[in-house]
């Protein structure tokens, strides 16, 4: 996968030497701007005008405090950045909870990722055509404070010091199934990042010459207790248990976990107690419009073994726009058995 290099200052940071910064191979540097409703980076100016200057891709970004009041953050952080922000400069909201969680106090976290999408939307209003993406971590996105559909630039330090061949050779990292643009992987000596873009591409992307790829959505349901699989019909798993949905697909205790026009890939993972060995628990992907059942997808089989039956099943396809994707079972044996648990979990990608 390509990649390119990029740091991230702050005034905790002297002035820096840009132009060698260029010659070690980094493309993209981005400086704080602004903190809360009124602080400003002191040496936000500075840092930004050199960046620029060095024919770097230039971001900025604003340490954000949800619990305050977001149209007073927003028009601070545009205040400081508006003498900058040209064609290809990118803005990011960093959303991260201080250490005594200060700047989260009070907010549940449906408030917080609303604060955050109040955020990026005045944002985006303000600078149209330009990127704004989000700075958080792991334990945001699991805690629901991300929005969907947002570049994401994720912190993530597995080494301590590390240098920027080591994190190219890694994995790309991701968080609660999302795939980040943008991976700060190490604090020490600065702040260093890549981009899972070659330089060219983030320069593009970064003016808005390419196309977005998506962040997709994350799904993952299941159930809050077994439930009995008569024989000979078949049925729609319905999910009762729900730890994420950011599509907002799933009704309450209800079966769908796709609507089109989408495509997804992920898998559901099924558990069956009672089943007799050699038996059958068919399962398959269906499509509906509403509630009348229109197309079929390919069978799987779950057999009945002396211990148990388990099976992961792959769930991937593109939906047409008005169509619902539900997971269905057939119980073949002539008893009644438990679907002990069901687990699914999707990336979903949104299209029009």
């Amino acid at each position: 996968m390509a990649t390119c290099r990029g740091v991230d200052v702050s005034a905790y940071q002297g002035t820096q030497d840009w132009a060698a910064h260029k010659s070690d191979g980094v493309v993209f540097a981005f400086a704080k701007a602004s903190e809360g409703q009124h602080s400003r980076d002191t040496k936000f100016d500075t840092h930004i005008t050199g960046i620029i200057k060095a024919g770097l891709v230039p971001g900025a970004y604003h340490f954000g405090w949800p619990n305050q009041d977001v149209d007073l953050e927003a028009a601070n952080y545009i205040g400081a950045v508006k003498p900058h922000a040209g064609k290809g400069f990118t803005h990011w909201l960093d959303l991260e909870r201080y250490s005594d969680g200060r700047n989260y106090s009070g907010r549940s976290a449906a408030q917080i990722k609303a604060w955050a999408t109040a955020w990026i939307k005045a944002v985006r209003a303000a600078f149209p055509g330009q990127r704004v993406g989000i700075y958080t971590s792991a334990s945001d996105i699991a805690a629901g404070h991300m929005p969907a559909g947002v570049p994401l630039w994720y912190p993530a330090y597995p080494w301590g010091a590390a240098d920027y061949s080591r994190a190219e050779a890694t994995a790309r990292p991701e968080p609660g199934g999302v795939a980040p643009l943008i991976w700060q992987f190490t604090s020490r000596p600065m702040d260093r990042s890549i981009a899972y873009l070659s330089a060219s591409g983030l320069r593009a992307w970064a003016a808005g010459d390419a196309e977005e790829d998506d962040m997709p959505q994350y799904v993952n349901l299941g159930l809050d207790k077994p439930y009995t699989l008569n024989p000979g019909v078949w049925d729609s798993i319905e999910y009762t248990q729900e730890w994420t949905d950011e599509t907002g697909d799933h009704a309450n205790d209800g079966s769908v976990f796709a609507r089109g026009a989408a495509r997804f890939t992920g898998s559901i993972s099924l558990s069956v107690t009672g089943l007799p060995v050699g038996a059958v628990v068919q399962a398959r992907m269906s499509e509906y419009e509403g509630d009348t059942h229109r197309a079929d997808h390919p069978i799987h089989e779950i057999i009945g073994t002396p211990g148990g039956a388990f099976a992961v099943l792959p769930l991937t396809k593109r939906l047409a726009k008005g169509r619902f994707m539900r997971v269905r079972l057939l119980n073949q044996a002539d008893t009644k058995v438990t679907i002990s648990s069901a687990v699914l979990t999707a990336l979903v990608w949104k299209e029009s």
